[in-house]
C-alpha cells in the first residue's frame, strides 16, 4: 500500500492521497469486521506528501462582466451566474433541486420575502453540505432570477424532447435528459465559456466562488458578512483561502451583486 500510494504522489494533490488512503481504510475495516483480514494496514501507512495542486484564482469585474456575456448562449449560463453572483459551491449547484428555489418570493408579506435558494446539500457522501453554516438560504439577485427563469424554460424544452428518456431528479442543473452532471461536464463546458469570453481556459468552477468573495469585499461588505454568505465556519477560511481582494466597510448579499454586475433584471 505504502509503494502504491508514493506511486500516486508523482501525479496526484496530497489532498487526493488522503482521500485515497481513507478509502482504502474503510474498505479494509470492513473486510476486518467480517474476518477477511486480521488487520487494517491502511492505518499504518503515513500520507506521502503530493503534488501542489493549482490555487484558486478570482476573476476581475471586467473579467467577470465579459464572463457573463459569454455565458448567455451556454447552457450553463445559469450555473455561471448562480455561482459567480450568489457565491455557492459546485458541488452545492450540482446537487440543487427547483423545489429549493423560490423565484417570485413574497412581496406583499409582512416582511417582504426576496426570491431566493436554499442550500441545503451537496453532492457530497451522504447529500450534506459542506459545514453545518453551509446549510444557508440566500437571496437571489436579478441577475440569478432572469437566467434561473430562462434555464427552467430550456429544461422544459429538454424534457419534452427527451420524451420517454427523460429521468425526472427535480435537478435544476441536469443534462438533456435530466440525468445529474458530473465535474467534468461542468468543467469542459465552463473552459468553453472562459474561451470564448477571452480569457482562456486555464480556469476552474470552482473560481467562480472565488470571485464572489473578492467582488463583495472590493465592493466593501466585511469579512463576517462575506463568511456568513458564503457559508464558511470562521472567517479565518475568508481571509486565508479566499484573500484575493478582502477589505473591511459595509452593505450585504444580492442588492450589492445587482449593483456590482449591473445586468438587466
Amino acid at each position: 500500500m505504502r509503494r502504491g500510494l508514493e506511486a500516486l504522489s508523482g501525479k496526484v494533490s496530497t489532498r487526493y492521497l488522503q482521500m485515497a488512503r481513507a478509502a482504502l481504510a474503510r474498505a479494509i475495516r470492513y473486510a476486518e469486521a467480517h474476518d477477511l483480514v486480521g488487520r487494517n494496514v491502511a492505518t499504518l501507512v503515513d500520507n506521502p506528501t503530493g503534488q501542489i495542486g493549482r490555487p484558486s484564482r478570482s476573476f476581475t469585474l471586467a473579467q467577470s462582466l465579459a464572463l457573463l456575456e459569454a455565458a448567455r448562449e451556454s447552457r450553463l449560463n445559469a450555473y455561471v451566474v448562480l455561482s459567480l453572483a450568489v457565491g455557492i459551491r459546485t458541488e452545492e449547484a450540482r446537487e440543487l433541486h427547483w423545489d429549493h428555489v423560490d423565484l417570485d418570493g413574497d412581496p406583499s408579506a409582512a416582511r417582504p420575502v426576496p426570491p431566493s435558494v436554499a442550500v441545503w446539500h451537496s453532492v457530497r457522501q451522504g447529500g450534506d453540505t459542506k459545514t453545518a453554516k453551509s446549510r444557508r438560504t440566500l437571496a437571489l439577485p436579478q441577475a440569478a432570477v432572469q437566467a434561473l427563469r430562462e434555464h427552467r424554460k430550456r429544461q422544459a424544452e429538454d424534457r419534452l424532447a427527451a420524451g420517454v428518456l427523460w429521468q425526472d431528479h427535480d435537478l435544476v442543473f441536469a443534462s438533456v435528459i435530466g440525468t445529474p452532471l458530473d465535474a467534468a461536464n461542468v468543467r469542459r463546458e465552463f473552459r468553453k465559456i472562459t474561451e470564448a469570453a477571452g480569457l482562456g481556459t486555464d480556469w476552474a468552477p470552482r473560481d467562480l466562488r472565488h470571485t464572489f468573495v473578492s467582488l463583495m469585499s472590493a465592493d466593501g461588505v466585511p469579512i463576517e458578512e462575506i463568511a456568513r454568505l458564503a457559508g464558511h465556519n470562521r472567517t479565518a477560511t475568508t481571509e486565508l483561502v479566499y484573500r484575493h481582494e478582502l477589505r473591511p466597510v459595509i452593505t450585504t448579499g444580492a442588492e450589492v451583486m445587482d449593483r456590482i454586475l449591473n445586468l438587466p433584471g
